[in-house]
């Protein structure tokens, strides 16, 4: 059996009878009849699992929509009345409520309004919610501002009183728990080890709308994790429990799973009665936009959905960086050239340099930058991590590195191909073979080009050490496994925030 090198590293740490040999895969020859049948085993049980899987994004999905057609119906409207006649709304009043509506919903999707929350701060709230108007008013003028459109003040106006009020709604929904039309949803967790405590956490520092209703053990599970008032009696089965407690959702956090342990039985008549099942991967990819490395194995990731690359998402994901990135580098310009001259008479050496990294399938390109650090910033030859506070950073450069502008040439490696808008961030060959050693699936994140900006960069902090690039990884096979141009589309939305407000910079 032949397995792809991305994932034949990965599959030998999780499943020990397995060791690459020359590219060949080979069976490890011993006693344990179990040990050596690891990695069937662990496929036939995701196999089922994919079965009880379901991820549903509806809610946010919902809301986007009816924002949407509110201020699409505000602005159609809006028009008809100033024209006088309803036959305007044909030619006129798609293109620009359906321009404004689908942008509107854009910004509030990459800025976190149909994700409730209960971890930012007051002032993060404030924040946000201007930001997400100033965003959404500009481009409400810009719309009518561009087509020229007859009288438009009364129109214009009218649409950026609607936009303005839809966008205010949606923050107080999103962050005020008084909704009266939110409902929380009742989540069971199947496990009471370190897995299920874990899942606890996230569910209540991530979502508002969840309310745990206990910890129903598994057969295996001899040391509990969590609260022994929290752990449900195991007298009734765990459908009959589920259906007791009118749980809406059970997410399976065994920690052990050894033969015995995975009741498919009763989750299948779960699942049957409506009730939502999610196994511990699907949870922390719903919830949180990650792949957890600790709870991961092969399995999940072969009979899974998801990595949809091919010819038509490739087309449209290249039409979109040549688009794009031309749109950059002519509006960009102005900051590049500026930038050059700072970086000339702030210190000697080089405006721009150039440095391997890793691409697509693991090929090495050379990157160009805006320098930001003194000249033989790695005298010894030994590359270094890049940390806060990093002395080796000049004046000019911890202003670009802070701004992002550093990485503006690295729009023209997109035109060339090498790159892409949107994918995980690039490595040195250096780091790359170590964190490759060290994590498991980190080769994953090569089968697609790498980014000028990502997902893990506008999710998480600017990485310097191993464990770093773990939380990044993390990150980066969510975008590998789900990337669309959605979620490109998000992603850019985001990065605009993340450059505001220097967020993760070293």
């Amino acid at each position: 059996m032949s397995l792809h090198p991305l994932t034949r590293v990965a599959v030998s740490k999780r499943c020990p009878s397995y060791h690459s040999t020359r590219g060949k895969s080979v069976k490890k020859v011993d006693s344990g009849v179990g040990n050596a049948a690891c990695f069937w085993r662990t496929t036939m049980e995701m196999d089922m699992q994919r079965v009880l899987h379901q991820e549903s994004t509806g809610g946010r999905v919902r809301g986007a929509l009816y924002d949407a057609c509110l201020v699409m119906g505000v602005v159609c409207a809006a028009m008809a009345w100033q024209s006088g006649m309803a036959g305007a709304l044909v030619p006129e009043a798609g293109t620009f409520g359906g321009s404004i509506a689908a942008g509107m919903s854009l910004i509030n999707s990459a800025g976190g309004m149909y994700a409730p929350v209960t971890t930012r701060s007051t002032l993060a709230i404030v924040w946000r919610t201007l930001l997400s108007l100033l965003l959404v008013l500009g481009l409400t003028y810009i719309v009518f501002a561009l087509t020229g459109f007859d009288q438009p003040t009364v129109v214009m106006a009218t649409a950026m009183v609607a936009v303005g009020s839809v966008t205010l709604r949606r923050a107080y929904l999103t962050h005020s728990n008084h909704d009266p039309a939110r409902r929380r949803s009742r989540t069971l967790i199947f496990g009471c080890g370190e897995a299920a405590r874990v899942v606890g956490q996230t569910l209540t520092a991530a979502d508002p709308d969840v309310e745990i209703v206990g910890y129903f053990a598994g057969p295996n599970e001899k040391h509990p994790a969590v609260p022994h008032e929290l752990i449900l009696s195991t007298e009734l089965s765990l459908t009959a429990t589920a259906h007791r407690l009118r749980v809406d959702e059970v997410v399976v956090a065994l920690t052990e799973r050894r033969a015995g342990s995975m009741p498919l039985r009763e989750l299948l008549d779960c699942k049957l009665a409506g009730i939502k099942v999610y196994d511990l991967n699907s949870h922390f990819e719903k919830r949180l936009g990650q792949i957890r490395i600790d709870y991961l194995n092969a399995g999940w990731l072969i009979f899974g959905d998801g990595f949809n690359q091919g010819f038509a998402r490739t087309a449209v994901k290249r039409v979109f960086d040549l688009v794009c990135a031309t749109v950059l580098i002519v509006l960009a310009s102005p900051f590049m050239l500026v930038t050059a001259l700072l970086i000339k008479l702030d210190s000697r050496g080089p405006v721009l340099y150039r440095q391997e990294r890793v691409g697509l399938n693991g090929k090495p390109f050379d990157v160009v930058k805006f320098r930001s650090m003194k000249q033989d910033a790695e005298s010894d030859g030994k590359p270094v991590w890049a940390k806060t506070g990093d002395s080796r950073v000049t004046r000019v450069g911890k202003l670009i590195r802070k701004s992002r502008i550093d990485e503006l040439p690295q729009l023209f490696s997109v035109l060339t191909g090498h790159m892409s808008l949107v994918g995980p961030r690039p490595e040195r060959p250096f780091f790359v073979e170590q964190l490759t050693q060290e994590i498991p699936f980190y080769a994953v994140r090569h089968s697609v080009k790498p980014g000028v900006t990502g997902w893990a960069q506008v999710r998480y902090q600017y990485g310097s050490t191993v464990q770093d690039s773990l939380e990044k990884l993390q990150y980066d096979l969510h975008y590998v496994k789900n990337h669309s141009l959605w979620l490109d589309l998000q992603v850019l939305v985001r990065t605009v925030h993340v450059v505001l407000t220097g967020k993760g910079a070293c």
